[in-house]
């Protein structure tokens, strides 16, 4: 019978495991422990732990008849970004999502028919804020695509999808409500 290599790389792999973990296992079970205490160094970066010997061995805060307190420290980071953006805060709460799609209304076109020149005026709804825009520009998430006669194309792209979508002016033969 023929072993390959995988096999025997396996059969020791699993080997070595056994051994360690009989190790830690004895380790456990014999011998006088020492409390080891961690703690977060505070350092200007990202704070690396250290590990602190306890004070007083175990055996002689019992003879003294002092309790032995537990120090428990959380590791602490801080994070420096040097002008760049804090992946630690929402995306959602950036002002630079704004406006969305559903919240413009065209307002004007001027129309050029070489379409070098044209440009579109929009209206944000709940804002009340305008934007005058041009065939390249962009607006929060969506750039503009094309600008026609009576209605202006925008591409957008959100979490690494790609769509069109066409804002078009009311039609003014319907009868206007208020």
């Amino acid at each position: 019978m023929t072993v390959n290599r995988s096999s025997l790389i396996a059969c020791v792999a699993v080997f070595m495991v056994v051994v360690a973990l009989a190790m830690v296992a004895t380790a456990q079970t014999t011998g006088a422990r020492t409390p080891v205490r961690v703690a977060a160094a505070p350092l200007p970066g990202p704070a690396a732990p250290t590990v602190v010997p306890a004070a007083a061995p175990a055996s002689s805060a019992a003879a003294t008849g002092e309790a032995n307190p537990q120090l428990i420290s959380r590791e602490t980071y801080a994070y420096q970004g040097g002008g760049r953006r804090d992946p630690f805060v929402s995306l959602m709460n950036n002002g630079e999502l704004r406006p969305v799609f559903q919240d413009l209304k065209l307002v004007a076109v001027a129309f050029d028919p070489l379409g070098r020149n044209s440009v579109a005026v929009l209206r944000d709804v709940t804002s009340k804020e305008q934007y005058r825009v041009k065939v390249g520009q962009e607006i929060g998430r969506m750039r503009v695509a094309a600008i026609r006669e009576k209605s202006v194309t925008f591409g957008i792209e959100e979490f690494g999808y790609s769509r069109q979508e066409t804002l078009a002016m009311n039609d003014s033969t319907k009868a206007r409500t208020q």
